[in-house]
């Protein structure tokens, strides 16, 4: 056989390798991904609770409602709390929650809080102020987001803050996988609505309020996060189901040509015989 025969059937063992790899982390990336849609329906019918529990208790204040939480300020920085991927071979999935990221604040007006290696690795380079440490995006459990719920809330009321926004992936299925934006403080509405006199807090609705605030943010934080990592794995299955189906390609038509190389160096080698046999 030629040599081009010969750099041809490397090259299929080469790209055979590679579909080998993509094969596999498909494989994975299906296995990771019925787990973590069953977090995300669970994270999704918690948040619906704490969201009507949350509303009501709002009313329940009526005028009493610290107004901190509903009304914007003009000093502080933007807290930009960033769900991001721990790996990449995500496709899309990470520079769509990092453009979404850039676009809604200069690195002198915000603070980014990193969730996810990706996120912390991207943004430590950009000249974004970071706080919080290097955390993976998968081993984030509620109560992890509980103690950043905390944190958040506490640098609100200490004015370190004017707005807080969750950057996260929401999970629509499959195939669609939304770069999403959450305002999570300050509240929506003005906090002055009809105060409804059948729910009964004690000490009283704003001491409640003050204490469930933390609650309702960490709720937040965790169906992002759910709804994150869902995606991240949802993003990765396309696209190494994509790239295996590029290496078949690939490697049906360097078949092609690997045997047309050999049909060409066989035809030679006999022409070369006949020739060497006439004289």
């Amino acid at each position: 056989m030629g040599t081009s025969a010969k750099a041809l059937k490397l090259r299929i063992k080469s790209v055979q390798s590679t579909e080998h790899i993509t094969r596999a982390m498909q494989l994975v990336a299906s296995s990771k991904l019925r787990k973590a849609t069953d977090r995300v329906e669970k994270s999704r019918s918690y948040f619906d609770v704490l969201q009507k529990v949350f509303s009501r208790l709002a009313s329940g204040c009526g005028e009493d409602a610290p107004k901190m939480y509903f009304q914007e300020r003009k000093k502080g920085k933007i807290c930009l709390v960033v769900i991001g991927g721990d790996r990449g071979l995500a496709g899309g999935y990470n520079n769509n929650v990092f453009t979404l990221t850039r676009g809604l604040a200069q690195p002198e007006e915000a603070e980014i809080l990193p969730i996810g290696k990706k996120t912390y690795e991207y943004f430590s380079k950009k000249g974004y102020s970071l706080v919080g440490e290097n955390l993976g995006a998968e081993n984030v459990a509620m109560e992890e987001c509980a103690r950043l719920g905390r944190q958040i809330v506490r640098r609100y009321r200490e004015g370190v803050y004017t707005k807080v926004y969750l950057v996260y992936t929401s999970f629509k299925n499959m195939i669609s996988q939304n770069a999403s934006v959450l305002q999570m403080l300050p509240l929506s509405g003005s906090g002055e609505g009809k105060k409804e006199s059948y729910i009964l807090c004690e000490p009283s609705p704003s001491e409640v309020f003050e204490a469930a605030i933390p609650e309702y943010v960490s709720g937040l934080l965790y169906c992002g996060v759910c709804d994150s990592c869902a995606s991240e794995q949802a993003a990765r299955r396309n696209a190494m189901d994509n790239a295996t189906k590029n290496a078949d390609e690939m490697i049906e038509k360097l078949g092609l040509q690997y045997n047309r190389a050999r049909q060409g160096a066989i035809t030679q080698e006999i022409t070369e015989i006949v020739a060497g046999s006439e004289q």
